[in-house]
């Protein structure tokens, strides 16, 4: 589950920014709205980002993207004059005279009744920083598994005696996160901590139009969850009675089937389908995978290509009380910028100064009226994340 995740010098965002799914202690409203697993805090099931276009809000979306992939691949040295990943995904803030400066990634995660923090700082030929540090939820006592600096790795007692044999073998643009991941250890926490960051599903605007996803996806489903996803498609109002595939030649076509006048049910290929309901259907998958999981799940413009009706229904998955997942989504619709629906924390927003530098702050920093409107404020400027616009005139001079 997760806590926290911050950034430094990654994009459009130059100072450090955090993004936390802590639940204010103050608000009582939506209590469904929080996870509850039994201590101090509790935590947001769903999290809404919005900004303008160009403030910066896919870029956060992007930057966990960049975060799960270094992880994922800093293990692999260069091979046939590949580059490193962390030359690939090193995206410091250019509008800057110090562009070589380090970037920054951390994360706060509850795995297994321990909150581990995790971080690196990195630029486009070693890791600069690295640290892991655990806290047991029941005793609270806090031990540090590892602490890297340029010159140095230390260890932490419960993990020393193991890893101390292979300090001299990571290389500088390896994450020890990453390389520890690989090995057999009698220690499990790599390997936990790894899974558990890169369980996190990062889900891109345009991921409904690539075709690869659901030939990947969409024939597992079919098979195994098949009645599932026809009452989700009956839920939404689609029309969709029944969906099949057929598999032949290394090519995977879909089929789905409509009543028509004549009672009967017809066929028509998946892609005739409109991009609303190929999109719904790749959500669902997605929100099974990260609700039977527990996984946190970052979607970008979530809004997109979804009636608000169908916006709200995919939103509302998440509130499952049997399920630890969280959904963080960015959008700049905000039909659903309602305290109806929303918890004050769960509401953030995205804007950029006068110099592009990227800011997320969190409605609940603002003071706000018992009886004010979170979307009027929000479109007369109140809490900033919307354009500035001018006055433009779309006439020839004369």
């Amino acid at each position: 589950m997760l806590v926290q995740f911050s950034l430094k010098n990654v994009l459009s965002f130059k100072e450090r920014t955090v993004l936390d799914m802590t639940a204010v202690s103050a608000y009582k409203e939506h209590p469904d709205n929080l996870i509850d697993i039994g201590l101090k805090e509790k935590f947001l099931r769903v999290t809404a980002i919005y900004g303008a276009n160009a403030s910066g809000k896919s870029n956060l979306n992007l930057a966990m993207f960049y975060f799960g992939n270094i992880i994922r691949g800093s293990f692999d040295n260069v091979r046939n004059g590949e580059s490193t990943v962390i030359k690939k995904y090193y995206k410091p803030f250019l509008f800057d005279e110090e562009k070589n400066e380090d970037s920054e990634f951390e994360v706060v995660e509850i795995l297994d009744g321990f909150e581990y923090r995790y971080g690196f700082e990195y630029n486009a030929n070693s890791i600069e920083a690295e640290w892991l540090y655990g806290k047991n939820l029941k005793t609270n006592k806090r031990s540090t598994i590892f602490e890297r600096s340029r010159s140095e790795i230390s260890f932490g007692a419960t993990v020393r005696k193991e890893c101390s044999l292979y300090q001299k073998q990571i290389p500088k643009e390896t994450l020890v996160l990453s390389f520890f991941n690989k090995l057999t250890l009698k220690t499990g926490v790599f390997q936990k901590v790894y899974s558990g960051i890169l369980d996190t599903l990062v889900i891109q605007a345009d991921f409904c139009e690539d075709r690869s996803l659901l030939e990947a996806l969409l024939p597992r489903v079919i098979d195994n969850e098949k009645e599932k996803l026809l009452k989700f498609l009956s839920a939404i109002d689609v029309g969709i009675r029944d969906i099949r595939y057929e598999d032949s030649d290394n090519k995977v076509r879909f089929i789905t089937y409509h009543r028509g006048k004549d009672g009967e049910d017809h066929p028509l290929p998946l892609y005739y389908e409109s991009e609303g309901t190929i999109k719904s259907i790749l959500l669902f998958i997605y929100a099974q995978i990260a609700l039977k999981s527990n996984a946190s799940m970052f979607v970008d413009e979530l809004y997109a290509k979804l009636h608000p009706l169908l916006f709200k229904f995919i939103i509302d998955l998440f509130y499952d009380e049997r399920s630890k997942a969280q959904l963080i989504y960015t959008t700049h619709d905000p039909t659903l910028m309602d305290k109806r629906f929303f918890r004050r924390d769960q509401i953030w927003f995205v804007d950029k100064d006068e110099n592009g530098c990227s800011k997320l702050v969190a409605l609940s920093d603002y003071k706000i009226r018992s009886d004010a409107s979170f979307k009027k404020d929000y479109l007369a400027g109140v809490y900033g994340g919307i354009p500035l616009l001018k006055e433009f005139d779309m006439k020839e001079g004369e």
